[in-house]
This record gives structure tokens, sequence and C-alpha cells, in this order.
């Protein structure tokens, strides 16, 4: 009886009217005996009445909104299957324009988009969603020479943005970048490749995912990469680009013949390039200093964006995104051991290189016998060399920050540092370089021959001057680099993990061992 009473609404004492209006004189008879049933005992034999359900179902329209829209755009199509009401709620723009916001940044007015005749619907599932395994940070597939590429969404476009060094020898001059493609939608239809490539405009390409962390493009009108004047204009014009400058400008004729090859080099992928992705190094409280991206001089070889650096344990490594044919892309290119701090003699002995060569070679014989004392595999090619010793090095948790970050943060709250100075016969691109160093360690850098040939780690000096540019002396090579950090916000670019940043490293080095 008390079940019925709920399911109608009516308290037992007034009776069921249901019942009494379908059951005859003895089902009423035996229903008025029900009533004299003490309450209490109703109560114990029923027990507690369940809560009232609530189905979205129920919900009105406006409330469903809100609710989808707080949800990740990946899981609504699986909602639009479920009923037509939800089918219809998801018509609704606010939720796409929500998602689009929220997920990839788009903030454009409504307006501009009513103009193109597009919803934040069109935007999401034709374009974003569907090219959404390209955005972040990619390595073109240009032999030694590598590069770096930013796939962004940037208003209703996604644009795949080449970025290149400053004019050398200026490393703290922010980055320079040019458009290589873009995507976009057309009045509904499917989205638009386009090509950037060359002076003549946007013109037709074709972006393929070959697979997971790979993609090519392709431009289908390559015509528009020619120029009237033939080579020798594209050339020219290539120069001014890269260099800043005119071939007569440069009477290195070493560095003549090495910019002359990467013009013909790299001419040859101005229709089809592959690109990998790449991820920014992870960082860690007790990192020396923050990891990430740093422009750097390079001998004859200019100015490049040539080193993500990253630290491993009692490690520091600074691994090339771009190169050229003597160390390739995706080396190694120096090598840091956070374990053996370098004392820089006064200023004035500093000025001496012998004495410089003289501390650097005593802690190299140093590290070469605490390596002598710990379990060898046998010779190690120079490009494995790195992974050996940072294998061999005590785990990441039992580092001691005082050897790294802690005596960085000590100095810098000192606010002292050690006049600093190019030793006599060490060159420089840029004399510009910081007066004041905070604190140096020992480290290797590799070199190699033409073509990679002969690739060897030789000893040198790693100088951290400030949380935004740090150096390196090759000791053999009598050469400092200078490098500075690349200031740019990049997003959909941090690894998942760091297993899988270490696999990213390994990825690109194999490719050009």
């Amino acid at each position: 009886m008390a079940v019925c009473a709920r399911l109608c609404g009516v308290g037992p004492a007034r009776g069921c009217r249901r019942r009494q209006q379908r059951g005859g004189p003895a089902e009423t008879t035996a229903a008025d005996s029900e009533l004299d049933t003490d309450p209490e005992e109703e109560r114990i034999e029923a027990g507690p009445s369940p809560p009232p359900r609530c189905s979205l179902l129920d919900l009105p329209p406006e409330l469903l909104v809100e609710i989808f829209a707080s949800l990740p755009g990946t899981d609504l199509p699986s909602l639009a299957q479920v009923c037509s009401k939800f089918r219809r709620v998801l018509h609704t723009d606010t939720i796409w324009r929500r998602r689009c916001r929220e997920e990839y940044g788009v903030c454009e007015n409504l307006r501009k988009m009513e103009i193109t005749g597009l919803s934040c619907r069109d935007i999401y599932a034709k374009l974003l969603h569907r090219y959404r395994h390209i955005l972040g940070l990619w390595q073109p597939d240009i032999g030694p020479y590598g590069g770096l590429l930013n796939v962004v969404v940037d208003g209703l476009f996604i644009i795949g943005w080449m970025y290149l060094p400053p004019h050398d020898p200026h490393v703290d001059d922010p980055m320079r970048f040019k458009p290589l493609f873009r995507i976009h939608l057309m009045e509904r239809k499917s989205a638009t490749v386009e090509c950037m490539y060359g002076h003549k405009g946007p013109h037709n390409g074709h972006i393929q995912i070959v697979k997971k962390d790979e993609f090519s493009t392709k431009c289908n009108q390559t015509d528009h990469h020619r120029m009237s004047g033939g080579r020798q204009e594209e050339f020219r014009t290539w120069l001014r680009e890269e260099w800043g400058r005119t071939l007569e400008d440069i009477f290195h004729e070493h560095m003549q013949e090495l910019i002359l090859m990467k013009f013909i080099y790299t001419s040859q992928y101005d229709n089809c390039l592959t690109y990998r992705r790449i991820y920014l190094p992870p960082s860690r409280p007790d990192d020396l200093i923050k990891p990430g991206l740093f422009k750097g001089t390079y001998g004859s070889h200019g100015l490049e964006i040539i080193v993500m650096l990253s630290f491993h344990g009692h490690r520091a490594r600074g691994t090339k995104i771009t190169g050229d044919p003597n160390i390739p892309a995706g080396q190694q290119t120096v090598e840091v051991d956070l374990r053996h701090r370098i004392q820089l003699p006064d200023i004035e002995n500093l000025r001496n290189f012998n004495e410089l060569s003289r501390i650097v070679l005593e802690v190299r014989e140093q590290v070469r016998q605490e390596q002598q004392q710990e379990p060898s595999e046998g010779p190690a090619l120079p490009q494995e060399q790195a992974a050996r010793e940072a294998d061999a090095a005590p785990a990441e948790d039992s580092r001691k920050p005082a050897d790294g970050a802690a005596a960085a943060e000590q100095l810098a709250q000192s606010g002292k540092g050690q006049p600093f100075v190019l030793p006599m016969g060490v060159s420089s691109r840029n004399e510009d370089y910081p007066r004041t160093c905070r604190m140096c360690f020992y480290g290797t850098g590799l070199i190699a021959g033409h073509g990679f040939t002969s690739p060897e780690r030789t000893p040198g000096v790693f100088l951290l001057f400030d949380e935004d540019r740090f150096g390196f002396i090759w000791l053999e090579l009598k050469s400092f680099s200078l490098y500075s950090r690349v200031r740019a916000s990049f997003r959909h670019a941090d690894a998942p993990s760091p297993q899988a940043f270490d696999e990213m490293l390994k990825n690109i080095q194999s490719l050009t061992s």
C-alpha cells in the first residue's frame, strides 16, 4: 500500500483512489482493512524510500548546453548518437565556441566567422580536430641541416612557421620566422591546404599524416617557387633572408663554400618535406637553469638554432635541432658533467690559454680515472658515449643539488659572479659576450670532419653566465660558442612523460648517426 501511495502521490490515510475506482466491493473492503494497519509496521516493512530518479533528458536545453560545453570535444560525437534531443542541443554554436577557445585558443569574434559563412562547429570538426595531430614543434628532414617548425592555430588558420635564427652574429636578437604552409576552411567545405613557399603568394599544397609523430607536406605548384631571374636571383634572395647580406660581404672563402652548399642542398626540398615531432625538455626544480631551446654561434657555420638544453641526472646535454655538414642535426653537440666544477683562475691568468688548458686537462684525467673504476662494457662510439656515461651516473633522485641549482642559487642571491674574459687566441664570432661568469663545469664537445667523419668528443669548459645565456670553450678548436635562450612560448610542445622525451632524443639522433 505504501509503495502504491508513493507512485500515486497520495498518503495512506486517504486511501488509494486508483485501487478504489478499479476494484470491486471485495477489493474495496480489503483496501479499507489495510488502513487499519499500524503505520509504524508499514514503514518497517517498506523500508526507507529511494531518492527520485533524475535523467539528463529531463533537463532543460540551456542547462544541457552548459554541461556539454564543459566536456572534451572528442566526447561530443558520442553524445549526439544518444537521442535526437542531444543531437539538437549539440548544434548550439556556444558549445563549440567554448571548445575552440579552451582546447585550441581560438578567440575569433562571431561577426568575422559569419562573414565567411562558418560556424564554430565547422571550425572545430573540419579544421582543428582533423589536424590536431600536427600541432606543436617539428624537425624537418633536410639532411644534416634540420630546422625548427612550429605548427600553431592562428585565428581561423593553422599555420606552419619555420623559425630562423637572428642574423649572424647577433645571438641575443629575437628569432625570425616565415610561413611554410597554412590550412583553412572555405565556406563550409573541407579544409584547404596551401603552400606558402616562394614569393608568388599561397598556392595548392597537400598534407599527409604518415604515422604517429610524423607528417609530410607537398607542393602541387612548384612553379610558384621559381623566380624570373633564375637560380642566381633565387640564391641572392635566399642569402638576404638567411644571412642578411650578400655573398660579396662574406670575405671568408670557406664560409662562402658552406653557404652555397647549404643553398644547393636545401633547394632540393622545396616541394616535399617530412617532419618528425620534437618535445621541449621537461624541467625539474633542481635543474641548473631552466631547460629549453637556445640560439648559438658556431664557427664558420654562422648562427643557428642549434641547442636543446636538457638535464639528465648529473649530466646536461645540448642536442642540435639545426645542424651543418660537420655535426648534423640530432647529434649531442655538448655534454656537461655537473659533478665536476671548474674553478677558473683570476682574470690575468685566465687570459693565458695554456693555464686554462692545464686546469681542464687535469679534470679530464680525474674523470677518466673515475670511469676506469666503473664497470666497462667495451669501447663505445663517440656518439654513444654520452648515453653510456649518463647511464653510469647516479640516478636522478640521488643528485646532489649543491653541485648544480643550489650553488647557482647561492651565487645569484649573493649577487656575486667571477669576472670573465676569453683567453688569448680563442676565437669568437661575437665579441659582445658577458664579462661575468656565474659558474663553470667540465664538459666535452663533439667535433667531426665534413660529412660527420671521424667524430670524437674533446674536452672543453661549460660557462654559465645567467639564466638565459651560457657558453662553451672548445679547447682543441680554440673556439668559443655563445648561446642565448629562445624567448618564445610554444603550445602543444610538452613531452607527455620524461620517457617520451628521452625516446625522442634517441630517434632524432639515430637518423644522422
